[in-house]
């Protein structure tokens, strides 16, 4: 899994370093017309690529016992669904051009149907290579496909395409993943017998309504922000949920990448499935709570130092979305293990429920501003995910004091790292610059976040530190050794 996270890493991080010196390229060639239709277009495309690719890929990975014709089976299942909303989509292009008053929107929707044709064939195939754990090939996939997609952006740009050079590089995204997925998994199609497939349709339906519901609930509060705030409060509180936010994902999402294929290997062995979660929480406790609390508490300067003083309405979400996204960094595994263990309804309910409850949050929460959608988080969400701690504990006989040993060493250093930072910013000079105040506030908590965890977690830091090196000197057998002691 370690080597699979750092395949996935590299991939990650090549394509979005890629991505930002391209769009620099790019925006300088385009304009924000160009930008906007594409835009408005990603708001239904985005959601329609989510349902298409949501549910049966999940099937397949998380069935064990699945067997080549019922794969076949769900590949003409997938098949049938993409072609389903490539139609959807041309009948519903005029009606959402009309919406946004763009009639340019109404072509780039037609000719981005096809994107979900291309997406039909790797759909499957993909979810069988993530099966057989080839993290690496994927990998390398998915960054042949990010530097195809922005070679082929940059250069209908610089012809003068305007929006349609981005449409070209989407489309050129999608074909480039189907071709190489194809050519490594020539996964054949079977026309389904669909009341012999009704488990593997009813967890596709489970997992895909979970999907949507946690896409819905998650872009509620954005759009509780623009409909009751307007514009400015909207970019403002835009801004502290990407600050507070994309640090931490970007770390998370490399693991949540990986987790499904190995947790559903492992879904009939509790010590195992016991052992990965506990890990696993620990070792990215140990990085995204104290960023995700650092970012909180240097709120007040880190807006100013980065931003400037037009974002000062960024500060107050900022303070509390930092407090929210450290409890969602280590909770996102959970439904990970539950859909891989083939539990995905009892995730689908409690997805819909959050669906109920935090749009409601949100528009309460609205009264007091961005600070109070950003406090409908902190407040509603942890008890949303009560259920679901409960669902694993329960599935794989996990006791609530282990897991509060795997997450303690991070949070109790994390509190010291805070006393000592606010004990530090009450000791310096108010009159000192903003970036000044962060450096410092930085050094501090840096300091003192080490410095906790060597003093009253020194062995079990060590031991972590020990399971890396063997996993990076390829030595599995040590490094299960360290790591599981």
């Amino acid at each position: 899994m370690a080597r699979a996270v750092a395949w996935n890493a590299a991939a990650s991080w090549t394509a979005q370093i890629l991505s930002w010196a391209s769009t620099i390229v790019v925006a300088r060639l385009l304009t924000p017309f160009d930008y906007g239709v594409i835009g408005m277009a990603s708001l239904y495309l985005n959601l329609a690529l989510l349902i298409s690719q949501a549910g049966i890929a999940d099937a397949v990975i998380a069935l064990r016992d699945l067997t080549d014709r019922e794969i076949s089976e769900l590949n003409t299942v997938g098949l049938m669904m993409s072609f389903g909303l490539a139609g959807i989509t041309c009948v519903l292009a005029k009606p959402i051009s009309r919406f946004f008053s763009s009639p340019p929107l109404y072509e780039v929707l037609l000719i981005s149907s096809a994107i979900y044709l291309f997406n039909a064939f790797q759909i499957v195939p993909k979810a069988v290579l993530q099966k057989q754990l080839r993290f690496k090939l994927l990998a390398s996939i998915d960054t042949t496909r990010a530097v195809l997609q922005i070679a082929a952006t940059v250069l209908f740009a610089f012809l003068g395409f305007r929006y349609w050079s981005l449409v070209i590089g989407y489309m050129t995204s999608s074909a480039t993943v189907s071709l190489l997925t194809y050519c490594y998994v020539r996964q054949p199609f079977a026309w389904p017998q669909f009341r012999l497939l009704r488990r593997e349709l009813r967890f596709s339906r489970q997992a895909l309504l979970s999907r949507v519901a946690v896409y819905a609930y998650d872009n509620a509060d954005f759009g509780v922000a623009g409909r009751v705030l307007g514009e400015a409060p909207l970019g403002n509180y835009t801004i502290a949920w990407t600050i507070s936010s994309a640090p931490v994902e970007k770390i998370a999402n490399l693991v949540m990448a990986v987790t499904p294929a190995y947790f559903s290997t492992l879904q009939n062995d509790k010590p195992q499935l016991r052992r990965y979660l506990l890990r696993l929480t620990e070792l990215l406790s140990f990085i995204t709570l104290p960023a995700s609390i650092g970012i909180a508490i240097s709120a007040r300067y880190l807006v100013p130092a980065l931003l400037g003083p037009k974002w000062h309405g960024v500060i107050g979400p900022l303070r509390l979305l930092g407090l929210f996204v450290a409890v969602r960094s280590v909770a996102t595994i959970l439904p990970n293990l539950l859909t891989a263990i083939g539990d995905a309804g009892f995730v689908m309910w409690a997805s819909l429920a959050s669906t109920v409850v935090m749009p409601i949050s949100f528009f309460i929460g609205s009264h007091w501003g961005t600070s109070g959608i950003a406090a409908a988080w902190a407040i509603a969400y942890p008890p949303m995910m009560v259920p679901l701690y409960w669902r694993v504990f329960k599935k794989i006989e996990l006791r609530v004091a282990e897991y509060w040993k795997a997450v303690f060493p991070a949070l109790s250093a994390s509190a010291i790292m805070a006393i000592a930072v606010v004990m530090a910013k009450t000791l310096l000079p108010g009159s000192y610059r903003p970036i000044v105040m962060l450096a410092v506030i930085i050094l501090v908590g840096t300091v003192s976040y080490v410095g906790a965890l060597l003093a009253f977690h020194r062995r079990r830091v060590f031991q972590l530190v020990q399971g890396v090196r063997g996993v990076l000197a390829k030595r599995p057998g040590a490094a299960v050794a360290e790591v599981s002691a």
